[in-house]
């Protein structure tokens, strides 16, 4: 059906009923009667497609129109597979939400953010819990530090009737931020390995502090060999 469809959105060969046509290539356009294009078309075993119709005057190519609608079909699932459909998904809170429920819902989140999709998070105060409206603003502020690696901040979080939203958008690739546990074992790391270093420095001054001043373990090898070399001459 699909097939169809494509076919008909371009004419072909006697179907193409104009005075002259442009024909594009490889090697440029040229413009030329409607009767030369098809005779050209027919010596070189190909099909004359118009490609733009309202172009004046119409553009065609040259071109073996079961491939053109090959390529044609092709390049649309191209297109489609570069379009990501982005969907707006939505978790939701009590105002005193338990540990449990909070590490559950935002594990969804991290999963709705890395699969490129929005997530809209609000708090529902229910009756009386409007009172506890600083609660669940501290609660959605938490909930976006916890996804700052994957998502950021669209909007921060606003009262709307018996709702407070928060809406964050997935990061981009490049944009992700390092956690400050993250940023923390780093800096960990690199002071421990500058403490390390300094150490053996130490170590090494200490160990260079002990050798002889006359040269060290080396100067005493060779000093000795002198001396056993005057030893043989004495006994010769």
């Amino acid at each position: 059906m699909k097939n169809d469809k494509l076919k008909n959105q371009y004419r072909i060969n006697e179907q193409i009923r104009v005075r002259e046509v442009r024909i594009v290539g490889d090697n440029g356009s040229t413009v030329v009667p409607i009767r030369d294009a098809l005779n050209m078309a027919r010596d070189e075993g190909v099909d004359l497609v118009e490609i733009s119709p309202n172009a004046n005057p119409p553009v065609c190519r040259l071109i073996d129109y079961s491939k053109f609608l090959y390529q044609q079909k092709k390049r649309q699932k191209e297109m489609k597979a570069k379009q990501v459909k982005v969907e707006v998904k939505e978790i939701r809170f009590g105002p005193q939400t338990d540990e449990h429920d909070y590490q559950f819902k935002l594990k969804h989140a991290k999963e709705f953010l890395e699969e490129g999709n929005k997530v809209r998070a609000y708090v529902f105060f229910r009756g009386r819990s409007i009172l506890f409206k600083e609660q669940g603003e501290v609660l959605l502020l938490r909930f976006a530090n916890d996804l700052e690696e994957v998502g950021k901040v669209e909007s921060m979080p606003s009262l709307e009737g018996k709702k407070m939203f928060i809406y964050l958008a997935p990061k981009k690739a490049g944009e992700k931020k390092k956690s400050q546990q993250a940023r923390d074992r780093e800096a960990a790391a690199l002071e421990a390995k500058e403490s390390q270093k300094q150490a053996q420095a130490q170590q090494k001054e200490e160990v260079d502090a002990e050798m002889p001043a006359n040269g060290g373990l080396f100067a005493n090898a060779k000093i000795s060999d002198e001396a056993l070399k005057k030893l043989t001459e004495t006994e010769e």
